[in-house]
């Protein structure tokens, strides 16, 4: 059985963000020094989805929000992000993609 992610959506006036994270580590929090990285299930647990989903869903997206080892690592295989540019909280990776928002 492959693992899924967590995958939520939100509208923000004409702009879409998506929020994913690794579903085992949904309702977590890391800490390393003075930054925390709360996996909050109100604001990351959505729909459980498979990488092909998220692949999608990241490809249209303005604002995408990615919290765990397994999904940037997944990204990065796939170009469309760079794991070394993550943010390092305890053993899991952080990374926000803010594409062109404001005309």
């Amino acid at each position: 059985m492959s693992l899924l992610f967590y995958m939520k959506i939100y509208k923000i006036e004409n702009k879409t963000m998506v929020v994913i994270c690794d579903e085992e580590i949904l309702g977590k929090v890391f800490k390393e020094g003075d930054v925390v990285l709360n996996i909050s299930p109100t604001f990351y647990g959505g729909e459980k989805v498979d990488v092909d989903k998220i692949i999608e869903m990241v490809n249209i997206a303005d604002i995408v929000v990615l919290s765990g080892k397994r999904i940037i690592n997944e990204l990065a295989k796939r170009g469309l992000t760079i794991e070394e540019y993550a943010l390092k909280v305890e053993d899991q990776l952080h990374i926000q993609i803010i594409k062109e928002v404001y005309e």
